[in-house]
């Protein structure tokens, strides 16, 4: 059974630092790359960073750069990302999501999804 299960969402004040975890299991974890995205109420899915299993290539979208980090431990098939100045428009529910394939911030071509964790950042 194909599982993605985040943690370590919670409620942080503004410039407050989070880690979530994307435990993977049950698909080839070394051929996925695995990417954050993110929802808040009201508005698309937005992907904000992903990793890629060919190379351990990392990106971020604009919004986060500097203050997200991606990272992956194959050993445990876990992939984590850092959050730190959290900031009030980081609110929104964070998933990640598995893609047999490079990296790419369109939800639409993933194969695997979790089920989501909260992040709310106080002003």
């Amino acid at each position: 059974e194909v599982q993605l299960v985040e943690s370590g969402g919670g409620l942080v004040q503004a410039g407050g630092s989070l880690r979530l975890s994307c435990a993977a299991s049950g698909f080839p974890f070394e051929d996925y790359s695995i990417g954050w995205f993110r929802q808040a109420p009201g508005k698309v899915r937005e992907g904000v960073s992903c990793i890629t299993s060919a190379d351990g290539g990392t990106y971020y979208s604009d919004s986060v750069k500097g203050r997200f980090t991606i990272a992956s431990d194959n050993a445990k098939n876990t992939v984590y990302l850092q959050m730190n100045s959290l900031k009030p428009e980081d609110t929104a529910v964070y998933y990640c999501a598995a893609i047999r394939g490079v990296c790419t911030f369109y939800y639409n071509p993933y194969d695997y999804w979790g089920q989501g964790t909260q992040v709310t950042v106080s002003s």
